[in-house]
């Protein structure tokens, strides 16, 4: 597959400096930044990790995304003098100066980051990425890095359940830029559903950005716009057959309209002159592109009129494309329509109303997209927009940022809610897969282990009961982290749109279905090495013991 173009990689370079600048993030990354530099602690090398603790939309599995973001952002991480002046009037005035000049000197020249690659499917409590580096600097990096991964996950794992919903045929247009959380939200929304699944956005600016194929046509307002035929001009249409004189395609229409009616046993005068106008003024705009919306007024009468101008053009030479419904029982009205549009082509010896595609748009999501596959339907292209790009069954994906390792000593967040726990220490990651290749189990050692090898067992403990050792034999090991950025460059290809979009397909197609069902799957296994689960054992009863001697010295 071909590497991103230079326009594509400029565009997300500029994307990110202007969207992910350093000053967006939580004040109190500055002030703990503060402290460690007033402590002297700023160049201590820590290691954090991203990870999140559910799998959204009551699924099993989640789609890793936005890692190519990250990597732009960790590459121009730098404060200029207007970000250093800003941070002076909001940082109490006991702050010392020194500090602000410190914060001019800062980029990520001293930082690593290990990741899994983007676009593949990832599970709750396994660690995604390893940022590592001077204290000081990994910590301002938490919420940007949270901010550009924690949404792109969320809409591209949705986009995921919205594919697998509809089945493989069926086209997808992702069409909810008007219902985004504002432009950045839409724009990531119409990156992200594509690269989850979607074949297709309405979003412009996505297009421009992303080279993300774009689709549209009309709204209700161009139909309700128009009232009589007055209103169509021009009225002439030159054919693309061999005749090049301009035909009066009013008149031509006429004569079609009348003979649909007649066919299908409907008075002429019950159609909505208006509509009809809206629809030749359109298609004599775009006679290749003709795919009108039949429902602003009736089904019927939408259905009629395009019947006759789609007729009209296919007698100059043109090729309709189809229509769209918005309304009302989708998957009955397309059916309807399909028996009108065959009814034609073999009445009217006109065959490429065979070809015509219908587009179901209204308020999709995915439960409907779940019963269009139980009901009949002729449904050739679905647009989905607000419960895709604002994810309405689950509005975040909660990820978070935890240090694990300071100094060279593990450290752990021991709560007393065991989910907010974390796992101490840095790591490595790897798949587990069986004998037809699916993978079973994601395992996760600290760093410094052998790792896992193919047709050798092991022994490790499930993070999701209650300790109760497992014992599993891989056909094939992968390993899943990789190093992808080091000391201020990005090690790692930058890999576009369809290139992630491919890597999601394959990751996906790997799953065993019973891990992608979208009610009800069986839970996916990550587990701790037998190393890592006795370190997580011994720092949880040091800390518990520690805090005994406090209590009672």
């Amino acid at each position: 597959m071909a590497a991103p173009s230079s326009s594509t990689c400029e565009n997300m370079e500029r994307s990110i400096l202007e969207r992910v600048p350093p000053l967006l993030t939580d004040l109190y990354q500055f002030t703990m930044a503060y402290a460690y530099w007033r402590a002297g602690r700023h160049q201590e090398h820590s290691v954090f990790e991203l990870f999140f603790r559910e799998n959204p939309f009551c699924g099993c599995f989640t789609l890793f995304a936005g890692l190519n973001d990250c990597l732009l952002f960790l590459q121009s991480f730098r404060f200029t003098d207007k970000d250093v002046d800003f941070l002076r009037s909001v940082l109490p005035a006991a702050t010392d100066p020194a500090f602000f000049q410190f914060l001019r000197s800062l980029d990520c020249s001293g930082v690593t980051l290990r990741s899994v690659p983007e676009g593949t499917v990832v599970f709750a409590r396994e660690p995604l990425m390893e940022v590592a580096g001077p204290l000081a600097v990994v910590q301002l990096l938490e919420t940007s890095l949270l901010c550009l991964v924690n949404y792109a996950s969320l809409v591209c794992s949705n986009a995921a359940r919205f594919r697998l919903a509809s089945g493989p045929r069926k086209k997808l247009l992702e069409m909810g830029l008007r219902r985004a959380q504002g432009p950045d939200g839409g724009l990531t929304a119409s990156r992200y559903s594509y690269i989850g699944g979607f074949d297709l956005t309405s979003n412009v600016q996505a297009g421009l950005l992303f080279g993300i194929p774009v689709a549209g046509t009309m709204a209700h307002s161009y139909v309700t716009s128009f009232t009589s035929m007055e209103e169509v001009c021009p009225q002439m249409l030159v054919g693309v057959n061999s005749n090049p004189e301009p035909v009066d395609f009013i008149s031509l229409t006429k004569g079609w309209l009348a003979r649909v009616c007649e066919l299908l046993g409907v008075e002429p005068g019950k159609i909505h002159e208006g509509e009809l106008a809206a629809f030749l003024s359109y298609a004599i705009a775009y006679p290749q592109n003709f795919l009108p919306v039949i429902d602003s007024y009736s089904v019927t009468c939408g259905l009629l009129n395009f019947c006759a101008v789609a007729l009209a053009l296919c007698e100059l030479g043109y090729r309709p494309v189809g229509v769209r419904l918005d309304s009302g029982d989708l998957c009955k009205q397309s059916v309807d329509v399909r028996r009108v549009l065959r009814l034609c082509s073999k009445h009217f010896s006109t065959s490429a109303f065979d070809s015509f595609i219908i587009v179901g748009t209204n308020n999709i999501s995915e439960q409907t997209m779940v019963e269009f596959n139980r009901k009949e339907n002729e449904i050739d292209v679905i647009g989905v927009g607000t419960h895709l790009v604002t994810c309405t069954k689950q509005p975040s994906l909660g990820c978070v940022y935890k240090l694990v390792e300071v100094r060279g000593r593990p450290t752990m967040k021991i709560s007393e809610d065991p989910e907010k726990s974390t796992v101490p220490g840095r790591k490595s990651v790897y798949r587990l897969l069986d004998a037809e290749g699916h993978p079973f189990l994601d395992l996760v050692c600290l760093a410094q282990e052998s790792p896992p090898e193919a047709g050798i067992h092991i022994r490790c403990h499930p993070l999701a009961n209650d300790g109760t050792p497992l014992s599993v034999t891989p056909v094939q090991v992968i390993c899943l982290r990789k190093e992808v950025f080091t000391k201020g460059q990005v090690t790692h290809p930058l890999s576009c749109a369809s290139e992630t979009k491919a890597n999601v397909n394959d990751s996906l197609q790997s799953l065993h279905p019973r891990h992608k069902q979208l009610e009800q799957p069986e839970s996916y296994t990550v587990a701790l090495s037998e190393k890592l689960y006795n370190l997580v054992t011994d720092l949880t009863r040091g800390s518990a013991k520690n805090k005994n001697s406090i209590l009672f010295n």
